[in-house]
């Protein structure tokens, strides 16, 4: 497996078969859809999340680590530098400790330990366009012997932090109680509904995801005006990972080897996430999965305080949506209501249609090495991070099969497609 993963990796092919001359047969290119423009190099840090302003700011995240920050902006096609500044990245030597030998992620609410996501949301009459930023806190270490180590989460460290992008600071900060956000959890992605009448704090919620390879996934629904937050579908079967999923990835199945540990695979549970544009529904699945489950907002919203049957009608109405062809990474969704989702074994992107209950294949490219996260902008444009993930020593056997540079990847959104602006 790891002689073939560095062939792979060294040849870096840009076609899927290996000689098209003298053959009379039907051949795969590898390519679909609109073209690819390669917008940003990756040199420094191998990226996990981005997202893009209204005026074509591109901001990107790294989980750590050993890297020295985790959140940045790109200042030209290739390089990024740590934002808003420096000193709010927390330095390598402060990520983590350990209490009894269990090692803990930093509880420092004011710096960011771990940063996983990102997401923009537009100007309001009361908000400036805003950079959402999902800390982890759980960073990633390597010990003397080169195995990594995801430290538990400490209560502070876990947070939602708001940026405004006319002036680069930090405005809104949101921590999460331990009955919420537990030591285990791992927060992976976000969206936003910001219309006031959504919530009864009047300034809108945040649904985040939890993804916690330990067991326990699920959803973290966050009132963005009273600071609130609650859990709905925690190891719900749609959330849940499923168990020995063989992926495969440029043609071979692929086993995760881990230094340290038996050789296993995948474990990550509830991943993609996308709320309809019309505010009414999440679509989500686990990462190890096939299928495409679907549950109203209405019942992510409701509280126990008001309703004790709250969780059991969430869990009752869940929808499953059937297969989509292969296990997907992160999701995006349009103004025309598509639901983008990342399929890291096709090297390409998925769109889901609700209007014909299909889907769709969106782009497909050889260079699409692990469609890690993605962004849809106002200016019309689909952006991809691709960052050779399956090549990474953690599942590696220790050994970096990546060869930089990483990428962001962007295409024409189809229909005259664009950013959803209804929720605002």
């Amino acid at each position: 497996m790891l002689a073939l993963f560095c062939l792979v990796a060294t040849a870096l092919a840009q076609i899927t078969f290996q000689d098209a001359s003298g053959t009379s047969l039907r051949t795969d290119n590898g390519s679909y859809g609109p073209p690819l423009e390669e917008i940003h190099y990756y040199w420094d840090q191998w990226p996990i999340g981005l997202s893009v302003s209204s005026t074509g700011r591109l901001f990107v995240c790294y989980t750590r680590g050993d890297y020295s920050y985790t959140l940045g902006e790109a200042v030209n096609k290739t390089a990024e530098k740590p934002y808003p500044s420096a000193e709010l990245n927390l330095p390598v030597s402060q990520l983590g400790t350990s209490f009894n030998g269990i090692p803990f992620g930093s509880s420092d609410s004011t710096a960011f330990i771990s940063v996983q996501a990102l997401y923009i949301t537009p100007e309001t009459p009361t908000r400036d366009e805003t950079l959402w930023v999902l800390d982890t806190g759980r960073p990633s270490i390597k010990d003397s012997k080169n195995k990594s180590t995801t430290y538990y989460a400490s209560p502070g460290g876990p947070k939602l932090v708001g940026i405004s992008l006319r002036n680069d600071s930090i405005y809104e900060t949101f921590a999460f109680p331990a009955s919420v956000h537990y030591p285990d959890s791992y927060m992976n992605d976000l969206r936003f509904d910001m219309r006031a009448n959504i919530s009864a704090g009047g300034r809108g919620v945040a649904y985040i995801v939890d993804s916690s390879d330990e067991g326990r996934p699920g959803f973290i629904i966050l009132d963005l005006g009273t600071g609130d937050s609650w859990r709905r579908l925690t190891q719900h079967p749609s959330v849940l990972r499923v168990e020995r999923d063989v992926p495969s990835y440029f043609g071979h199945a692929f086993y995760q080897r881990s230094v340290g540990s038996p050789i296993s695979t995948l474990k990550e549970g509830n991943d993609g996430m996308q709320l309809s544009a019309d505010g009414a529904t999440i679509y989500y699945s686990p990462l190890t999965s096939d299928v495409l489950y679907s549950v109203p907002t209405a019942n992510l919203l409701a509280r126990d305080t008001g309703n004790p049957l709250a969780e059991l009608a969430a869990a009752n109405n869940v929808s499953c949506l059937g297969q989509r062809g292969g296990n997907a990474n992160g999701f995006e969704g349009d103004s025309n209501g598509l639901v983008y989702m990342l399929m890291p074994e096709h090297n390409a992107v998925y769109y889901y249609d609700p209007a014909d209950l299909q889907t769709h294949t969106f782009i497909r490219d050889p260079r699409i090495m692990w469609p890690d996260s993605a962004s849809v902008a106002e200016d019309g444009y689909f952006y991809v991070n691709i960052n050779q993930l399956p090549f990474q020593p953690q599942w590696n056997d220790g050994v970096d099969l990546r060869v930089k540079p990483g990428a962001v990847l962007r295409a024409k959104l189809p229909r005259g497609g664009s950013k959803i602006r209804g929720l605002v």
